[in-house]
């Protein structure tokens, strides 16, 4: 699932994506270590919550590991800025791919 919010003051942009987390132990350190690697190389405002939870920001390691996603558990990452729609995207597959 896919939103855009067009903030017409400068542009800004604001993507979501909903990823069903399938890894065995759920977002452990390794995945939350590079997730987090790959926020803070995108230059965006991400963040990352688990399904009915609140956000935490997404470009910190304990932040991420502490809301205890395991396997099954649906996350909702929002990244606003720049490219925020290629950010998501790349999010999502660093994400899927640290499994």
């Amino acid at each position: 699932m896919t939103s855009i919010s067009d903030r017409r003051k400068g542009v800004s942009f604001m993507v979501t994506r909903n990823i069903t987390i399938t890894d065995p132990v759920g977002i452990h350190a390794r995945p939350a270590a590079q997730f987090a690697q790959a926020v803070a190389a995108s230059g965006c405002n991400v963040t990352i919550a688990k399904e009915g939870g609140a956000a935490v920001p997404a470009g910190s390691i304990l932040s991420i590991m502490g809301l205890g996603v395991q396997q099954g558990d649906t996350v909702q990452i929002t990244v606003e800025g720049d490219n925020a729609e290629t950010v998501a995207d790349s999010l999502t597959e660093t994400l899927l791919a640290a499994e």
